[in-house]
């Protein structure tokens, strides 16, 4: 890296399963494939040696065991040591080869003072997030020690592989290796895929589409301006803490809603107030990810690794989502998410198949993942229930984490803050929008 940019990388390999894996080509599902265009998921977790043991302290974030755990850890998650590919019939597949997750060891002048509460930002992916070459690795990690001794771990997955609850997954039992060793309790993922497979013939209910299959139609993002100062269509994200009382307060204003659907609800109505250019009787979608695990019937088992989520949408009136009360607002969120059901979800299976052939859209991104949300788009992600906290590798949970990077307006990000149930709300709009956004709240 260039001295300007305070980080300097001083090893990168490859850690290979430390164990005989499979070797196989891994079919991936038709909710592998519409997430495919995503590339790598950039997460950074921020480590501090505060209140740490001298002991401890001496051997924080030892790269010798974070290698020897993730290794022995890539044996039961071996898709994660593979790389892209396709199979015979020019379907994109993982070729499990075993030729191993990127490992990354850097160092930098920063400290963890410079990120307090860091901001998903690209000089946050810049300086922290691994650098994916070639764009076949499944895995990357890059681990980053600070000048005042703490340590950020960056991580990237491909999203085609995993989504945010299988990423966890294996973050979790990468720790368990790290922190106990042999007495490391350690559940298998299952890589049955199979179990998403098409129905024969395939049956797409008319509900189908407009409920899941509604593609998002992004603008394309202006640049700042040459002097550094911001447009108004430049994307700035920012980071709202939600205390445990707010949160409480705010679902029982929504009826009892959860907490999704009560937040979701509030950011819905703030975004709407804060857009001028919406026509009051103009409709508004927001767009959200449901975990399907335990919608099919049968479910998926608890450890299924792969993407599990499909895309749901909810729409009303501006004026509605304005002028109701928030608990009717949170209640079209939530009828949203409970219509789906087994047979809806095979529906959308049996659509996305369809239409999404791996040979000709597998890994080819598409319009709609670059730029920003129209104005009467929103897009809401939920990881307040991901444990995002258990990645202790024995020298303590983390004290920050978050994405690298947020670059498209209209996204939210719900994330737990901590233990005592506050919660992190990440929104990235228009910088003219944000402070319009902020005074709604």
């Amino acid at each position: 890296m260039d001295s300007g940019s305070s980080v300097r990388v001083v090893e990168s390999c490859l850690v290979t399963p430390s164990d005989d894996t499979p070797r196989e080509g891994l079919w991936l599902s038709a909710l592998d494939l519409v997430l495919a265009n995503r590339g790598h998921t950039p997460l950074v977790h921020f480590y501090s040696t505060a209140g740490a043991s001298s002991d401890v302290a001496d051997d924080f974030f030892n790269v010798a065991r974070l290698k020897e755990s993730m290794a022995r850890a890539l044996v039961p998650f071996y898709p994660l040591a593979g790389r892209l590919g396709v199979d015979s019939g020019g379907r994109t597949e993982v070729n499990c080869n075993g030729e191993g997750a990127l490992f990354v060891v850097a160092r930098s002048d920063h400290t963890l003072e410079d990120f307090v509460d860091p901001t998903p930002s690209p000089e946050l992916r810049r300086l922290f997030g691994p650098r994916v070459h070639p764009s076949s690795i499944v895995l990357a990690v890059q681990v980053t020690f600070l000048r005042c001794g703490g340590v950020v771990l960056g991580t990237a997955v491909h999203h085609a592989v995993v989504d945010g609850a299988s990423t966890f997954q294996f973050l979790r039992t990468w720790a368990s290796y790290c922190r106990d060793g042999e007495s490391a309790a350690v559940d298998p993922p299952c890589h049955h895929r199979a179990l998403l497979r098409t129905r024969s013939p395939r049956v797409i209910h008319p509900e189908t589409i407009p409920m899941f299959c509604n593609e998002l139609i992004m603008h394309e993002q202006e640049p700042s301006s040459s002097t550094g100062t911001t447009t108004s269509t430049t994307v700035v994200t920012r980071i709202l803490t939600v205390s445990g009382d707010q949160l409480h307060a705010l679902k029982r204003l929504c009826g009892g809603a959860s907490t999704f659907c009560a937040v979701t609800a509030l950011v819905w109505r703030c975004v709407c107030v804060a857009r001028p250019g919406l026509h009051p009787d103009s409709t508004t979608r927001i767009n959200f990810p449901v975990d399907i695990r335990r919608r099919l019937t049968p479910p998926l088992p608890d450890r299924y690794f792969g993407n599990g989520v499909v895309n749901v949408f909810a729409t009303a009136a501006v004026k509605d989502v304005v002028s109701q009360t928030l608990a009717s607002v949170a209640g079209r969120v939530k009828a949203a998410a409970d219509r789906v059901d087994d047979e809806l979800l095979r529906s959308a299976v049996d659509y996305f198949e369809e239409t999404a052939s791996a040979a000709k859209q597998g890994m080819r991104r598409r319009a709609e993942d670059r730029g920003n949300l129209p104005e009467t788009e929103l897009r809401m992600n939920s990881w307040f229930r991901i444990p995002v906290h258990d990645a202790d590798f024995g020298w303590g949970q983390p004290r920050a984490m978050t994405r690298a990077e947020a670059v498209r307006g209209g996204w939210v990000y719900l994330l737990a803050a901590s233990a005592d149930g506050s919660a992190r709300v990440l929104i990235s709009l228009e910088a003219a929008t944000h402070h319009k956004f902020q005074q709604a709240v």
